[in-house]
């Protein structure tokens, strides 16, 4: 090969390499800002349903996760919130819930449970329903009294600034649902669907009726550990249930005690 042909190759070998290291590096950017915007998707996806859902979804498509499963549902709401908030301006009423919404979320993440809905001022909170946790009773009724604990530090900031201190009612039920995204076209959402969501919600009620702010049924109760104090509520008849429903105050948990 003469010397000018030999020139001629490896000024091309030269070029061929430049372009290649200009097509690695472009697809290299491409690939972050794939990557990137793949992370913003997962992130804002979150908001509407759990990480884990949301990882199934991008495996498996929409029909992730929908199947029938025994959990503890917990729903705790403010009692008197509305008529509260008529007295208060509406930046102020915004600031006071979402500091409650905020500290009972992460109380109840805290004990392995996910919040899957805001109702207003209400909070539907689910244990047991992503993943199979024997102890998801235990977790959501000490999630509930440590929810109690919460309320009472953030009404004492409260207070100090001059600001109504807050009311919570919870409900705890254990019982099958049907879990899944559900939704429109438009507007999809992980969600839990039956009677056992609508009992929590009515237990919820009965601790205005009882006078006090955590309740259990007896499908609760017969899961948890006998170190929970509890005390009989009388039973009453509840719209849309068979029979006087029986509820049980939870006064305590004693963390030295015996289970009974």
């Amino acid at each position: 090969m003469s010397w000018a042909a030999l020139c001629a190759a490896l000024v091309a070998l030269a070029v061929l390499a430049w372009r290649t290291r200009r097509t690695v590096a472009g697809l290299e950017r491409r690939l972050a800002g794939a990557h990137e915007e793949l992370e913003r998707l997962q992130q804002a996806f979150s908001r509407f349903a759990p990480a884990e859902v949301v990882e199934d979804i991008i495996a498996d498509g929409l029909s992730a996760r929908s199947e029938k499963k025994e959990i503890t549902v917990l729903f705790a709401d403010l009692k008197g919130f509305t008529e509260l908030g008529e007295g208060l301006a509406p930046a102020e009423l915004v600031t006071i819930l979402n500091g409650y919404l905020e500290r009972m979320s992460q109380t109840v993440v805290e004990h392995r449970g996910h919040v899957s809905k805001f109702l207003g001022d209400g909070i539907l909170a689910l244990f047991g329903a992503l993943e199979a946790n024997p102890w998801q009773t235990n977790d959501a009724v000490h999630a509930a009294l440590a929810m109690r604990r919460a309320l009472a530090d953030y009404n004492a900031t409260l207070v100090a600034a001059g600001r109504p201190a807050l009311e919570m009612g919870v409900g705890v039920h254990r019982g099958p649902v049907v879990s899944g995204l559900i939704g429109s076209e438009g507007l999809t959402g992980y969600d839990v669907i039956g009677r056992t969501v609508n009992v929590a919600s009515r237990v919820e009620r009965l601790t205005r009726t009882h006078g006090v702010d955590i309740l259990v049924t007896d499908a609760t109760r017969a899961a948890l550990d006998g170190r929970f104090r509890l005390r009989a509520m009388p039973a009453v008849a509840v719209k849309g249930i068979a029979g006087a429903l029986a509820t049980f105050a939870v006064e305590g948990f004693d963390a030295d005690g015996r289970a009974r």
